[in-house]
Parts: structure tokens; sequence; C-alpha cells
């Protein structure tokens, strides 16, 4: 059977538009997954692995809508102008237009990255009841958010002015301004919510699907991630989880591609 071509549309925002990619399942659906894609250039980082997994899971019979959020990609708006409250109105935004054409299946928030955050968030502000499929995911966006600052540090390091960069740019942070790092303007509003964000179980429990990736063939998941499902096994959900050999595809220099950690999500889907 041919491939379903993906549809390609502008979902209307206030302000402005988001665009969307929807990839149709192949025959009747089986459940509808929304992806929500990490923060700045991790973001074109991962777009072919993206798109790669969303392909694999509508020939599998599921609804997979993409979502480039406000300020990002090809949607209205500046990253600068960004705001994470601007981002949960998005998810809900896209959670309703699934949920529209595919109201008698599961609903699945796919995060990559910080992208799990902000899933979790929007289920939690907008009572959203959905299954969780994590890639990565980021639990602490106090540490999501520093290790971003330290991109500006490293590259005045190499200018040889990098005293004192961390300290200075948390002050203009503080202090309400915009900040440009790695080509990206930071707004403090932003950098502040996310420094907040944890990656906590919103209250109505479901499926967890907990993927990570390692160089090492025999890796195994950190203590800290091994806490954090303990917290959301805790809250009742179903927790499936593994580290796949493959490469941090959202960080690498090259685009790389992970098929291992597609083949994994497969197989826990079925």
């Amino acid at each position: 059977m041919a491939r379903m071509a993906a549809e390609a549309f502008f979902l209307p925002a206030d302000p402005g538009q988001r665009f969307c990619l929807y990839h149709p399942p192949r025959g009747a659906a089986r459940g509808a997954f929304l992806y929500l894609h990490p923060f700045a250039e991790e973001m074109n980082k991962s777009r072919r692995m993206a798109a790669s997994m969303a392909r694999r899971l509508a020939e599998n019979g599921y609804a997979v809508l993409q979502i480039d959020l406000a300020g990002c990609g090809d949607s209205s708006g500046d990253f600068g102008d960004a705001t994470w409250q601007g981002w949960l109105d998005d998810v809900r935004r896209a959670c309703d237009w699934l949920s529209a054409r595919h109201a008698r299946v599961p609903l699945w928030l796919w995060g990559l990255r910080c992208g799990a955050l902000l899933a979790v968030a929007a289920a939690q502000q907008h009572r959203i009841a959905a299954n969780f499929l994590f890639w990565q995911p980021v639990m602490a966006g106090r540490h999501h958010l520093q290790q971003f600052l330290r991109l500006k540090v490293a590259g005045e390091m190499i200018g040889g002015a990098a005293k004192g960069v961390m300290e200075d740019l948390k002050r203009r942070l503080a202090a309400g301004e915009t900040v440009e790092i790695a080509g990206y303007a930071l707004n403090p509003a932003l950098a502040q919510a996310l420094e907040s964000a944890a990656l906590v179980p919103p209250p109505t429990p479901g499926r967890l699907l907990w993927y990570e990736v390692s160089a090492r063939a025999e890796a195994t998941l950190s203590p800290a991630a091994q806490n954090c499902l303990e917290q959301w096994r805790a809250a009742g959900f179903t927790i499936h989880s593994a580290v796949t050999p493959a490469p941090s595809f959202w960080q690498t220099s090259e685009i790389e591609d992970a098929p291992t950690l597609l083949e994994a999500t497969l197989m826990a889907l079925s």
C-alpha cells in the first residue's frame, strides 16, 4: 500500500498562526499523537528523526500532528517574543484539532527533550487526559536553561572573554532584559517559566513510554530518571522505559538517525 502524504496547513492562533504537518493514519486510527519539539536549535537538529517517527507511526495506524510552536520554525512570530504560556495554549489548540478528528482513540503527547516538560505542563493546566511518549526528556527546566546559557559562555571563551558571562546573563534576565544566546533571543519571561518547569505527573494517569539513547550498549537510566519514573508510577501511570544504543541526534554536529529508537518505540506501542 502506498504511503499517505502528509498534509501541511496553518492552524489559526491568537495571535498569528501555527504551521502544522498532519500525518493521516493508515486504516482506522489506533491513536493520535501530538509531537512537541525541543527548545531552540535542538528542534532543527531533530527534524529528520521526528519526521521519520511520524511517518512510521502513521504507517502503523496512528494519526500524528507536528506543530511548530509560536516563534519557532514556520509559525508566526519571533523566538524572542515566545512565551511559555503561549506554547501551552498552542498545545491545547493542537489537541483540540486532533480530538475533533479522532475523538474515540487514545491521545498521546509525544515530547522530545524540553517538549516533555511542555507536555506535562499543558496536561496540568488544560486538564488534558493523555498518554505520554518521552524521548530523552528534560526533567528539570532550570538545568536545561543553565545548559542553554552555557552556549553563550562557550562562545565568549573562544573570544577570550568568558569571565563573569554567566552571572551577567542571569543578572540581565532578572532585570527583565532579553539576551541573545547562540542566535536566539531569549526573553526573561520565557526563561523564568522554563526555570520553574518540572516533569511532574499530571492528575489523570495513563501510559508513559520513556526512552533515552546512549552510545554505550549496556547503558541504564540514571538515578534521577529512575526517581522521576517512581513518582509517575506512584501517580498510577503504567510505565515502560528503556535506553537504546543510538547517537544524541538533537545535539550532534551532523544530522543523525536513530533507527533503534524508532523500532523500540513501535515495539512498545504494539
